[in-house]
């Protein structure tokens, strides 16, 4: 993963394409044909060698994601479906009309940044760590709100260099929640139907909006399908979707505040993540276990997921962290 850091100041802009990257060999002796003959070679054994734009390196696993969401992403339904349809879909399309645009939202450690690696690792040979896949965090790269006009233009720069180097990339912007609001609308043009803008296609690219906001909305359903002694699985994309937009829209707390990219429907799903049960905590709990290459033991973990935090107080139904702190809690218990 490129955690990518915007500084207002001195800006390094990385966008050649690989293919400038072996120079040519050439030489005096030989003629033009044996030396783009020899340039050829070496261009082909520095792809060999280093990553590069080609199905090598990126090339996407269907079955893949599908068996990591199952396994490795729990009491998510909704969220598991839908991402499986829309990356599948996109990534089987020879040519699309417009970038893939994914907004995640949800509570703290439900699944969001985990579904962003999955989808990583399953397009990308390098996953997270591929030099094609950009994070951005607003409480890193875009905290200061007297540069926001010197973090448009540099974002701008930064995604149109990385999509001439590679039409398929990803970039992940989390905390959405708490990006300075019209910030993120400098790349609506990108997202848009383009064939091209100054010669550069976006149509390949990913783009994924992490977010808490609309958590409370989210969570509310979910409590009045429990109060109403329904079962969790019954919710469907379409019970939260117009409302989570909305929600989402109209925040003043959000960084897609009335945005264009909402305005011209250019984000394709907003996703829900749904608050965690006890049931889920436990599902995480063997999983990290097994993870960290302990034998999963069915006590240690439920000793682990009673001694956090749920809500509401009077029920105490969901995790208040949901995940999040399952990694360091069990280094305590083991």
């Amino acid at each position: 993963m490129r955690v990518t850091y915007i500084l207002f100041g001195y800006y390094v802009l990385i966008s050649s394409v690989l293919v400038n990257a072996f120079e040519p060999i050439s030489t005096t002796i030989v003629g033009a044909g044996v030396t783009l003959g020899l340039a050829a070679v070496g261009q082909k054994m520095y792809n060999h060698l280093h990553e590069s734009c080609e199905p090598k390196w990126v090339a996407f696993n269907s079955t893949g994601l599908e068996v990591a969401l199952n396994q490795k992403l729990f009491g998510q339904h909704v969220a598991s479906r839908v991402i499986q349809k829309a990356v599948t879909g996109f990534m089987n399309n020879k040519n699309p009309k417009k970038p893939l645009v994914l907004s995640l939202h949800g509570w703290t450690g439900t699944g969001k940044n985990l579904v962003s690696q999955l989808i990583a690792e399953n397009i990308y040979k390098e996953g997270m760590a591929s030099s094609f896949v950009h994070q951005f965090v607003s409480t890193a790269h875009f905290l200061h709100p007297s540069q926001i006009e010197n973090y448009k233009s540099q974002l701008q720069q930064w995604v149109k260099g990385n999509v001439t180097n590679c039409p398929r990339s990803m970039f992940i912007f989390d905390e959405m929640d708490k990006m300075h609001p019209g910030l993120i609308d400098c790349i609506k043009p990108y997202l848009d139907f383009y064939d091209n803008l100054d010669g550069v296609s976006y149509r390949q690219a990913i783009f994924i909006f992490l977010s808490n906001a609309g958590g409370e909305h989210i969570t509310q359903v979910a409590l009045d399908f429990w109060k109403a002694g329904r079962d969790r699985e019954e919710i469907k994309l379409q019970h939260l979707e117009q409302a989570l937009s909305l929600s989402v829209f109209n925040s003043k707390q959000s960084g897609l505040w009335h945005t264009s990219l909402i305005d011209k429907n250019l984000v394709d799903f907003f996703i829900p993540f749904l608050p965690l049960e006890y049931r889920h905590v436990l599902l995480c709990g063997m999983a990290e276990m097994s993870a960290k290459g302990l034998e999963p033991d069915q006590d240690v973990v439920d000793q682990m997921a009673r001694e956090l935090v749920y809500f509401p107080k009077s029920d105490k139904i969901f995790s208040v962290n949901g995940c999040k702190t399952i990694g360091s809690k069990l280094d305590y218990y083991t």
